[in-house]
């Protein structure tokens, strides 16, 4: 009896798990507009460049609001102009919460609410041109920086 008991307790635990009869259902992932993601790999390729005020050409430097322009422009035919504070009078506003990469982020660096603009580009991250006051070349920083987070005013979104 023992033996018997023990064969069929052995045969248990080598017997292959049950097939299941439905192949198990993917998660679905929200996938990135192509037109965010062009203005996020072409900011890449500006790293590093210098900063200019007024600058609008990588060969010149840039500012915050000229590398905005140029990235726009160049990744996704898009004609954004003006200063920080004129972009932040368009698009459509979007929550801290629900930001998605290619949004426009605004901060006040103390010259007023719309100071600064910068590209979100995931993960809490984004890219930006600060004055030579900070390092002086397009550079990633993250939004959490206590600097930044106190700063932070709001944020627009340009591309559905």
């Amino acid at each position: 009896m023992a033996v018997t008991l023990l064969t069929l307790t052995l045969a248990g635990c080598g017997s292959a798990p049950p097939i299941p009869t439905e192949a198990p259902q993917a998660t679905p992932t929200r996938s990135l507009p192509s037109s965010a993601q062009e203005v996020v790999l072409f900011s890449l390729s500006l790293i590093d460049t210098g900063y200019r005020f007024g600058g609008k050409n990588p060969s010149a430097g840039l500012d915050c609001s000229g590398m905005v322009s140029y990235i726009y422009a160049h990744a996704v035919d898009y004609r954004l102009t003006g200063s920080a504070a004129d972009m932040a009078r368009h698009g459509h506003a979007v929550a801290r919460e629900a930001l998605q990469p290619g949004d426009l982020l605004f901060f006040n660096t103390g010259s007023g609410p719309y100071s600064h603009v910068a590209i979100f580009i995931g993960e809490d991250r984004f890219i930006h041109a600060p004055s030579s006051s900070g390092n002086g070349r397009v550079r990633i920083d993250r939004l959490s920086n206590r600097y930044f987070a106190e700063r932070f005013v709001s944020a627009r979104r340009y591309l559905d």
